[in-house]
């Protein structure tokens, strides 16, 4: 019997090196039922998604380590994290981005300051396959 409502809440990761923007996006989605756990750098991030095999993962572009493009890639190359959706989230504006970021296997992109009342939604949408890719 699959009865989603007994299911577990879904686990983000967020992968940012600003533990204040860290912290925000993580009071936001708990207040909305979500479960989160975080990492300060790339290479910790990719660690936890190994072990702890989250439904999705945000992730900053500009890690202090590894940029985002290449800690997606070594998601994807990992046989373990490369079914997990990770959503870009950058200070670039959409419209400057290009499309590099879904060429790079990218689930979506967030623009920062990110939209907190939006962003549960926009998660949940990420995790289930329903939200657009491109929503800034």
């Amino acid at each position: 019997m699959h009865n989603h409502a007994a299911m577990t809440a879904e686990l983000v990761l967020v992968i940012d090196d600003n533990e204040r923007n860290s912290k925000l996006v993580r009071d936001v989605l708990e207040a909305a039922g979500l479960r989160t756990m975080s990492a300060l750098t790339a290479t910790d991030g990719l660690a936890l998604a190994r072990d702890r095999q989250p439904d999705l993962v945000l992730m900053d572009l500009r890690l202090p380590d590894l940029d985002g493009f290449t800690a997606r890639q070594k998601l994807l190359e990992d046989p373990r994290t490369a079914g997990i959706p990770v959503v870009a989230v950058s200070a670039i504006p959409l419209s400057h981005a290009g499309d590099t970021w879904r060429g790079a296997g990218f689930a979506g992109y967030v623009e920062k300051p990110l939209d907190v009342l939006a962003l549960p939604d926009r998660v949940r949408g990420y995790i289930a396959g329903t939200t657009g890719p491109a929503l800034s």
